[in-house]
């Protein structure tokens, strides 16, 4: 019985010091004094859990094509927003008003998307302490960048 027990302690202290996925707050990441405004062709999507990933081609200033990551809520919480995973496909245009990352890194976390049948759609991680909330406010401030042709 006291193998049993011993057994039972070790594998509950191996169990809870293994590494898990940290979550992490908007201020972990993000800089919400630099908003930004992304025009792009869609890339890839990830429908992933903590967050949702997809991939936008953006044209600079110059003309040359950069390929962003936009980083929104949970399938979940996009669903509960009138999001739906056919809403998008590879290729569609999409604008996201969201916020640089703090590493500059081509990676932003998505407020507000403008799909391509013209609805908007808050992106964001809801209680992750980001500014705005769940409605269609876009950022006051906005860097432009411009349009990346299919």
């Amino acid at each position: 019985m006291k193998l049993v027990l011993v057994l039972a302690a070790a594998s509950v202290a191996l169990l809870t010091a293994l590494p898990t996925p940290a979550h992490h707050s908007f201020a972990a990441e993000f800089d919400g004094t630099k908003p930004v405004r992304l025009v792009g062709a869609i890339t890839r999507i990830e429908w992933t859990n903590p967050h949702s990933y997809f991939y936008l081609d953006v044209k600079d200033s110059k003309g040359e094509v950069h390929n962003w990551a936009i980083e929104s809520g949970n399938p979940g919480a996009l669903s509960r927003r009138g999001w739906k995973k056919g809403d998008i496909k590879l290729g569609d245009t999409l604008i996201v008003d969201g916020y640089l990352a703090k590493d500059g890194s081509r990676l932003i976390d998505g407020r507000r998307v403008k799909l391509p049948d013209g609805r908007f759609v808050y992106g964001g991680s809801a209680g992750d302490g980001g500014p705005g909330d769940p409605s269609v406010e876009a950022p006051t401030a906005q860097a432009v960048t411009g349009a990346a042709k299919p």
